[in-house]
């Protein structure tokens, strides 16, 4: 009679150590999951960040960014975006350059609209004058406008990284302002591949 209540007895501790045991597995899983997710967007960051990087340094070189005239880009006359001498509204080099660095990247300068006319901010549009996205249609996407949740920190002069739709297609992205010499935002810089 002893013995049957010994396994009795035993019995229930192996379910509870059983159970014991698929929460703790579980919960390492679990554990292990928000690392890998930690560790995936840290990588995402770290992408679009050198990305970023590596437009900002690329344009510095150039010289300072300066708003001067306007011109037709994608069916919009907008501000010409200068940095030192070097005119970049419908100059693709340094978002084809970093779209080459990192396949996949997409690269794309952003022009603050109306900003001769106006100074407020709540007609303010960001529009594309060099960009390595593409339409569906295979042509560049000149002349579209930055969109939120972006667009919100742009002209607060913050900036952005996150996901973002472009044009129909969700990126993992950075935004950067860019600013004059009086530290006016006049245009935004972007990086970002496809999800």
């Amino acid at each position: 009679m002893l013995r049957t209540r010994e396994l009795i007895a035993v019995r229930p501790v192996r379910v509870v150590a059983k159970k014991a045991l698929v929460v703790v597995v579980s919960a390492i899983g679990f554990l292990g999951s928000l690392m890998l997710v930690a560790s995936t967007a840290n990588a995402q960051e770290a992408r679009t960040a050198a990305s970023m990087a590596a437009l900002i340094d690329k344009t510095a070189k150039l010289g300072a960014p300066k708003i001067e005239g306007e011109e037709k880009v994608g069916g919009k006359s907008v501000p010409v975006l200068y940095f030192g001498a070097a005119k970049m509204n419908n100059n693709f080099t340094l978002v084809d350059e970093i779209a080459k660095e990192d396949p996949g990247m997409s690269a794309t300068l952003f022009v603050k609209a109306g900003l001769q006319e106006a100074r407020a901010t709540a007609g303010e549009e960001y529009i594309r004058v060099a960009t390595s996205v593409l339409l569906p249609d295979g042509r560049r996407a000149v002349g579209t406008v930055l969109g939120s949740p972006a667009l919100e920190s742009i002209r607060a002069g913050q900036p952005y990284n996150g996901a973002v739709e472009v044009l129909g297609t969700q990126y993992i992205t950075a935004y950067q302002p860019i600013k004059d010499a009086s530290g006016e935002t006049i245009g935004a810089y972007f990086v970002g591949y496809k999800k």
